[in-house]
Formats: structure tokens, C-alpha cells, sequence
């Protein structure tokens, strides 16, 4: 993916893609100081309003898909979303990496995910939590247990190649399109790149609510039963 000289100096025993995966961070972290230092109890401006807007239509989005339930993992939804966004936006600029663009990222954010869902689970109704993966009858457990399993399992690598290759695949395809120009316009193409780039962070924060969604129906289906 290196398709011309990057801006920021390896580090000696660091895997290249860390120091651009901390830029996202610092980023981030630097938006939400400054948005807190602007907060206005009046009508909100700059980048408080841009916040407020993001947020709220997060907000929104999430108690549409989870209910009033999903208000308690804002934070851990709103995080993912934010920094996917981010950094698939940043290898849209010449010089940097999309850290998205690396499994080794993409596999850390959905191991992270998956870990979440059970553990949100258990500490809502225990380990009868459980109960859903041997089905509706014990006589069924033998063929379930295995079934639910591999269901369980394959969420965090489609989650986690589904990132990398639509990120690597959208990269590829900017590139060629570039390589036409001036027949494409370039605003044209970095247009494309930002639409995918909202896309496939709204994709994964999606996935993500409903893993979350089924993991408390399920609960309550087995306390239920």
C-alpha cells in the first residue's frame, strides 16, 4: 500500500502501522479536548456543533436499532465508530496510513467486539447466558453446542476481513483511478473515498449493535425459558 513516501519515521521494533494507529488516537483525543473547552450551554458553534450532530444522530441510530437498552454502550459504540471513521479517512491523505487497512488493526477492533458481546452478557444475566447455545431442548445440545460455536466464532474474522478488504480493495481502486486522471477528477475520487469510508465505519458499528442486541435478547430468551 505504499504507493509513495510516508510522512511519519518508522520506530525501531514498533510494527510500521502503530504510529499512524497513535495519530488517530491523538486526533481524537485533541477534537474532544478542544470541543469540551468550546462547551456552551447556548446554541452550540464550531466544532462543539459538529460533535453534537455526529452524536446525535449516533445516539439516534443506536436506540432505533437497540432500543432505550442500547443507551448504555454509547460510549463503546461511539468509540469504534469514531475511530474507524477516522482512520479510514486518514489514508485518503498523501503521506499516511489508514490503520484500517491493516488486519492486524481490523482483528484487534473485533476481538475487542466479540470479548464485549459475552462479556456484556454474562454481566447481565450470568451464565445462563449460556443456556441459548444448547438450543430449545437438551436433547438438541450435542448438535447445537457445535453449531453456535462456530457461529460465535466466525463473527470476529467476518468482522475483521470484511474491514481490511473493503479498505485494501477501496485503496486499490483510488489509486487506479487516480492513474486516469485528468479524465476522473480528483474531488471525484476523494468524494468516493470518504463515502466508503463513512460506509464501511457504519457497517462495522452496526454489526456490532446487533451482536450486542442479540447477545441481551438471547439472555432474556433463556431466562425466559
Amino acid at each position: 500500500m505504499k504507493e509513495g513516501p510516508l510522512l511519519l519515521p518508522e520506530i525501531h521494533g514498533v510494527p510500521e502501522i502503530v504510529p499512524y494507529t497513535w495519530l488517530v488516537m491523538v486526533i481524537l483525543i485533541g477534537l474532544a479536548l478542544i470541543a469540551r473547552a468550546s462547551l456552551k450551554k447556548t446554541a452550540p458553534t464550531g466544532i462543539q456543533n459538529v460533535f453534537e450532530v455526529i452524536f446525535g444522530g449516533l445516539d439516534d441510530y443506536i436506540e432505533e436499532i437497540m432500543g432505550p437498552e442500547g443507551k448504555h454502550y454509547f460510549f463503546l459504540i461511539g468509540s469504534l465508530f469514531l475511530f474507524i471513521l477516522f482512520s479510514n479517512l486518514q489514508g485518503l491523505i498523501p503521506g499516511l496510513e489508514s490503520p484500517t487497512g491493516n488486519i492486524n488493526t481490523t482483528a484487534a477492533l473485533a476481538i475487542t467486539v466479540f470479548s464485549a458481546t459475552h462479556i456484556i452478557g454474562i454481566s447481565k444475566h450470568g451464565f445462563s447466558y449460556f443456556k441459548h447455545f444448547v438450543g430449545p431442548m437438551p436433547l438438541l445440545a450435542p448438535l447445537m453446542i457445535p453449531l453456535e460455536l462456530i457461529s460465535h466464532l466466525a463473527r470476529p474474522v467476518s468482522l475483521a476481513f470484511r474491514l481490511f478488504g473493503n479498505m485494501l480493495a477501496k485503496h486499490k481502486l483510488l489509486v487506479a483511478l487516480l492513474s486516469l486522471s485528468p479524465f476522473v477528477p480528483v474531488f471525484l475520487v476523494l468524494g468516493l473515498g470518504v463515502f466508503v469510508a463513512f460506509v464501511q465505519a457504519g457497517v462495522f458499528t452496526l454489526l456490532t449493535m446487533l451482536y450486542l442486541a442479540g447477545a441481551i435478547e438471547e439472555a432474556h430468551g433463556s431466562e425466559h425459558h
